[in-house]
């Protein structure tokens, strides 16, 4: 069996070398390791990878977005980008590619394998009926099954961790109202003290997996499904 290509581009040595090993575990090829814009740019024409695993940060060359955009620009192949960035201005930057999805460091092994199979999912031609009494639709291809706790797109299982879980279960309960970041706080972790980054964070991953399309954020206010 054929196995999936995938690039990675990575500027930092030691974490490239990481991430190499643990998708080779996976049992993925590696087509290349790049470490900043030209290199990928030459390393998708050389050798067509299945998907991209791209760094935001790619020290002082063009970042990762803007080289995303670059291959966006002649392909459309998948894009997972790998950051310890969870600003707002960087995330919206990488929505306007279109990434598959948007995982802040460290991110652990199932997350990133589950990552890579909704990203090859997504770029097959697949048309599946999904009518299930016990889903709830959320948008487009994307369902939520309240009973199993359980967020899929089509008919592919998503990876959500509990407190991802917890978070979509009060947006959809809200039913299109606006939930105060205290509030959530508060629902998500009780009397537990977090910093200002744990809940943004928590935000960012839950609207990575879908797609940031249908969970929007009012600054300094709270968030809601739309």
């Amino acid at each position: 069996m054929k196995k999936t290509k995938i690039l990675i581009v990575e500027d930092e040595s030691i974490v490239a070398l990481d991430i190499k090993r643990t998708l080779e575990k996976l049992d993925y090829e590696i087509t290349n390791t790049a470490f900043d814009y030209q290199g990928a740019i030459n390393s998708v024409l050389m050798n067509k990878p299945d998907l991209i695993l791209m760094d935001v940060n790619l020290g002082k060359s063009k970042d990762g977005i803007e080289t995303a955009k670059k291959i966006k620009s002649f392909d459309d192949i998948p894009i997972i980008f790998l950051t310890a960035f969870s600003d707002e201005e960087t995330i919206n930057r990488a929505i306007q590619t279109k990434p598959v999805s948007y995982l802040i460091k460290p991110f652990k092994r199932d997350e990133l394998k589950s990552n890579i199979m909704l990203g090859l999912y997504k770029n097959r031609d697949i048309e599946e009926d999904f009518n299930d009494k016990n889903l709830i639709h959320i948008g487009e291809d994307y369902y939520f099954n309240n009973d199993e706790n359980k967020l899929y797109y089509k008919s592919l299982p998503l990876n959500l961790g509990s407190k991802e879980v917890l978070l979509l279960k009060i947006l959809l309960e809200s039913k299109g109202q606006i939930v105060s970041f205290t509030d959530l706080e508060s629902l998500i972790w009780g009397s537990c003290i977090i910093s200002d980054s744990t809940l943004r964070t928590l935000i960012y991953r839950l609207r990575t997996k879908l797609e940031y399309k249908f969970i929007e954020t009012i600054p300094y206010v709270g968030c809601r499904i739309c």
